[in-house]
């Protein structure tokens, strides 16, 4: 944090594998789309010597935009890893995407870090979801500093957003979120901007030129020093707070100079314990030069203040019979636990799986467990199997570069597991190990998707089976009431980067349909049908007659069938047959297309031949009789019933319950949550929240969160149920 010694940058860059835990750092960046993180991301590679001046790797590649996606998306759309060097330590940093519908990429990252930076956009602020990440790393304590970026821009307010990030934050402790530098502005440009050339270090109180390309010390002059003292006393008494030698304080405020030493040892141990978090400034490199404002100091913050991973205890882990096991915290020599945090597809290179290994250490060729993670509702496979690791590498943009083994405590790429998916375990093959998983967001937008042509359908069910090993916050569905292919997503984004994949990665066009839920009609009274199927056409005819009575049942009652034939009317055998046909006509509907549920049918009399009857002609007869039945009585379509959770901030209550009842939805109940925020439960027709998870998030400015469950099916309204069934008539 202070003015320490750098190594050299040209071999600063060169990080591969860690020889020891407690020289990486990982960490991950965070803020919403735009923020800058990848631009951050590029400017301490480029400062830590891991690019060259033109911005790319030394071995060839690009920092970023490791996927053709993100290149005409114009976004990240995926967490990727850049490795660097500074002062002897190895620093992953995982790049994470800022838009709402790739989160499973950011936590992914955050399962994957020990510590967090924060980017927050000086010209934007901060937005709600960035808000809602903070929290989810203060419940787990995970140690966070703040980096404001974009001080070029016109209205960038270094201050002003050091005080909206305090309150933001802070929370009860506003004094916990503090700058450790101050822009230094240079000369008044003809547009009247004075850009940002250097940092006024609080702590060490001196000045870091970046003017020049290079980062220049010097000592503060004139108009400068008062910049510092009221900054300084406030720092200092904010680190000294959290300080865990409970004198220093009284020493402090006692008049005692406190070396710059002591308060640099005590921020950064406060930022390791999460207690405290600067706030640092940073900007890009201009072109040709080397260093980006402020990457050093955040280099150094990194290396000096954030955990090591032996800081960071391993998640829960058990046998996979789901006995416990305990595993100390980050061993080398410990037991093998690894987690496949992402998994992705190389052209080249076929399958790689980024890994976090947890404890022991991972080799080339071994040959290792892998354990499936039980999200079969997802469209994921279990498995338990063994599979030889491949290749082993640590990414520099599109080039790999090979190392032979991976420590606890390090990433790296993992070549060809082919079973292996994001959220598995590997461990070894004599001693499997299970690890407890992370919470992933359920995807609720429904995409569903028709095959565009014949050699396309051929290839469909590979593709799609692969997208969701790779993304386990998509979920696959072959739906058996509307024989629809459905990939469920979390947003419009997310959706269209799951096309553009299975059409560019693995060679699958499809179409998107309408998406059809899973309706259901119903008798609304009683009736009665006669089913006559007779026909003579030479040889064998077919005769069958079957009289029926068709009564509702409540709600849950399925169909029942009742034989009240008496005399042999219908014959025994083919009773049975009447049954089958009624059935079939049953799953197949009477009015609209959809399954009849929550009727008994009773067979009552009929008629048979004594050559001409057959199985198949009382089918036909059972499903007659059912049909004209159904065409003299009032048939109801029953549409499926969510309960749906809504979880947003007390400002848009109103906003959000005013359109549940839009969307015919009926209000449970509400509570408080932590954070001032509201849950609000409700029960709403599936068919009128399809748009939910996008329409949600425009209502909240993506403040909000919902989740929603299958209730039960009840009739759907009359003026409703007429539009529906006119459409199937019209699809007919």
């Amino acid at each position: 944090m202070g003015d320490k010694a750098h190594t050299h940058p040209g071999a600063a860059g060169r990080a591969q594998a860690a020889d020891r835990p407690t020289s990486v750092r990982n960490v991950v960046l965070v803020g919403h789309s735009g923020s800058g993180k990848t631009t951050l991301v590029e400017a301490l590679a480029l400062t830590a010597g891991a690019v060259n001046r033109a911005g790319r790797v030394e071995d060839g590649g690009t920092v970023s935009d490791y996927d053709e996606i993100e290149h005409r998306q114009q976004r990240s759309v995926q967490l990727s890893l850049v490795p660097a060097e500074w002062n002897g330590i190895k620093v992953n940093l995982l790049d994470t995407p800022g838009y709402a519908d790739f989160v499973g990429e950011l936590r992914a990252g955050l399962r994957a870090a020990d510590a967090a930076l924060f980017v927050v956009s000086a010209a934007d602020g901060v937005d709600g979801s960035t808000r809602m990440v903070w929290d989810e790393c203060a419940a787990v304590g995970m140690p966070r500093a703040i980096v404001i970026t974009h001080l070029e821009a016109a209205r960038a307010d270094f201050e002003e957003m050091t005080r909206v990030c305090a309150e933001t934050f802070g929370g009860d402790d506003p004094d916990a979120v503090l700058p450790l530098y101050l822009p230094l502005r240079g000369p008044e440009g003809p547009d009247g901007h004075r850009p940002v050339t250097g940092l006024i270090g609080l702590l060490t109180r001196k000045l870091f030129d970046y003017s020049s390309g290079e980062r220049v010390a010097n000592e503060p002059v004139g108009d400068q020093v008062p910049l510092i003292e009221e900054a300084r006393g406030r720092l200092i008494e904010g680190i000294i707070s959290e300080s865990e030698d409970e004198t220093l304080m009284d020493r402090y405020l006692g008049g005692e100079d406190v070396d710059v030493k002591t308060l640099i040892d005590d921020a950064e141990r406060a930022v390791a314990r999460g207690v405290f978090f600067p706030v640092l400034a940073a900007a890009p490199a201009a072109p040709g030069a080397r260093q980006g404002l402020g990457t050093v100091e955040l280099l150094d913050l990194i290396t000096g203040g954030f955990p090591t991973p032996l800081e960071h205890g391993t998640p829960q882990v058990t046998t996979p019979d789901g006995r416990p096991r305990e595993l100390k915290p980050c061993d080398p020599d410990a037991p093998l636990v690894a987690e496949v945090v992402k998994t992705s597809s190389d052209p080249y290179l076929g399958r790689l799986s980024l890994v976090r290994v947890f404890s022991g250490t991972l080799r080339a060729d071994q040959t290792v467990h892998v354990s499936g993670h039980g999200l079969s509702d997802r469209g994921h496979e279990d498995h338990d199997v063994d599979e030889r690791v491949g290749a082993l590498s640590t990414p520099f943009g599109k080039v790999q570069r090979p190392v032979s083994h991976v420590i606890a405590g390090d990433l790296a790429c993992v070549a060809k597991l082919s079973r292996a998916e994001t959220g598995d375990t590997l461990s070894s093959k004599d001693d499997p190990l299970v690890m407890e998983p992370w919470d992933m967001p359920d995807p609720l937008l429904p995409l569903a998707i028709e095959a565009h042509s014949k050699a396309d359908e051929d290839k469909l069910s590979q593709g799609l089976s692969r997208l969701v090993a790779e993304d386990p916050t998509m979920r696959l569905e072959q739906n058996q009431d509307t024989h629809q292919v459905v990939l469920w997503c979390l947003g419009e984004a997310h959706a269209d980067v799951a096309l553009e994949r299975l059409r560019s990665r693995y060679g699958v066009q499809v179409d998107v349909v309408p998406h059809r839920v899973s309706l259901r009609e119903t008798f609304g009274s009683d009736a009665s049908g006669r089913g006559r199927h007779v026909k003579q056409s030479g040889g064998h005819g077919q005769f069958a007659i079957c009289e029926i009575e068709v009564e509702p049942l409540p709600n849950g009652s399925g169909i029942e069938f009742v034989d009240k034939v008496v005399g042999g009317a219908v014959p025994r055998q083919f009773v049975p047959s009447v049954e089958k046909g009624i059935r079939a006509q049953a799953q197949r509907g009477v009015a609209a297309g959809h399954p009849l549920v929550d009727v008994r049918v009773t067979l009552l009399d009929g008629k048979a031949h004594s050559v001409d009857s057959s199985d198949a002609a009382f089918q036909t007869a059972g499903a007659l009789a059912l049909r004209e039945a159904a065409a003299d009585a009032k048939i109801h379509l029953l549409e499926p019933v969510a309960e749906v959770s809504v979880l947003v901030g007390d400002d848009y209550v109103g906003t959000v319950m005013s359109d549940l009842s839009g969307r015919r939805g009926r209000v449970l109940g509400t509570e408080q949550s932590p954070g001032g925020r509201t849950l609000i439960r409700a029960e709403v027709p599936e068919i009128e929240i399809g748009r939910y998870a996008v329409d949600l998030r425009s209502l909240s400015h993506g403040t909000a969160r919902f989740s929603r469950r299958y209730v039960r099916h009840e009739p759907m309204p009359p003026q409703v149920a007429e539009r529906v069934k006119g459409e199937a008539r019209a699809a007919s």
